[in-house]
């Protein structure tokens, strides 16, 4: 992966143009939804990933986030929506039979990568609070016969798994979105294996980010209001109960945005464990 992006992760905008607001939970909630079903929507049209206007195409913005040619070449293309901050199925380890559940899986990268790699005897579950992307989702596994491929509508907060059913959760650059990291990784590690593991590309903090940011309403939907400070983040992990929680690889992202952001956002890969033997 390149240790700097060129290319913002998911949608463009300037926190001093972006309105600001004392946010409640349920108000990011369906901001970002909203934000996330006009995406899916509109993807194919100028700028409707990641909102950069006439920039870089899907395919790009994924190589540039560590996707290979031969990645995006095995998976079906309407599953590449150019969203994320990295390839966590690159980094996973991912075993032939090993079920595995994507966190915001959105158009589906992840899942459809997560598939080829456990086989047919495996299972991948993406799980995605917004409709419109369960649709798309849905609609691109049924069309190239993906059957061991599940979506499931739902909020990372409160998952629709079963408890101690997943051997791997994978997430590319969603927990940032959500108000309540510390019940989604306590989500995560409730429906984890005993053996199970994490592996989460995300967006952190270098610091503390301006209260304006942490208060603007687009600033969430494109995740960066919600990002926590690098070691706080690690520490959330941990009281959730994993251990060995260690950054495989962290970049430096260069967007933009106001001149007093840059170098505070990074983004980390992350591996945790629920036990070790």
């Amino acid at each position: 992966m390149p240790d700097t992006f060129k290319y913002c992760p998911l949608i463009y905008w300037t926190y001093n143009k972006s309105k600001v607001l004392d946010l409640k939970e349920n108000e990011v909630k369906d901001y970002v939804k909203k934000r996330y079903g006009e995406i899916a929507r509109n993807t194919g049209s100028c700028g409707s990933s990641c909102g950069c206007g006439c920039g870089p195409s899907s395919t790009d913005t994924a190589m540039q986030i560590g996707y290979s040619k031969d990645e995006l070449g095995n998976i079906p293309e309407a599953s590449n929506m150019g969203l994320g901050c990295g390839n966590p199925t690159a980094l996973a380890s991912l075993k032939e039979g090993e079920t595995v559940l994507d966190l915001g899986s959105g158009g589906g990268i992840d899942a459809f990568l997560a598939a080829q790699k456990v086989g047919e005897t495996g299972k991948v579950i993406g799980v995605d609070m917004t409709e419109d992307m369960i649709q798309k989702s849905e609609r691109t596994a049924q069309k190239f016969d993906h059957k061991n491929v599940e979506f499931r509508l739902g909020e990372i907060e409160n998952l629709p798994v079963k408890d101690n059913s997943v051997d791997v959760i994978i997430s590319n650059c969603v927990i940032n979105l959500s108000p309540n990291k510390e019940k989604v990784f306590k989500e995560a590690f409730r429906v984890l294996k005993p053996s199970g593991r994490i592996l989460i590309s995300d967006i952190v903090t270098e610091g503390d980010l301006p209260e304006q940011v942490q208060k603007s309403i687009s600033a969430w939907a494109g995740c960066v209001a919600g990002a926590q400070e690098k070691n706080q983040y690690l520490a959330t992990i941990r009281n959730a109960g994993f251990k060995e929680v260690n950054i495989v690889s962290e970049s430096n992202i260069t967007i933009d945005i106001s001149q007093e952001l840059k170098g505070k956002i990074t983004s980390v890969q992350v591996e945790a464990y629920k036990s070790r033997h």
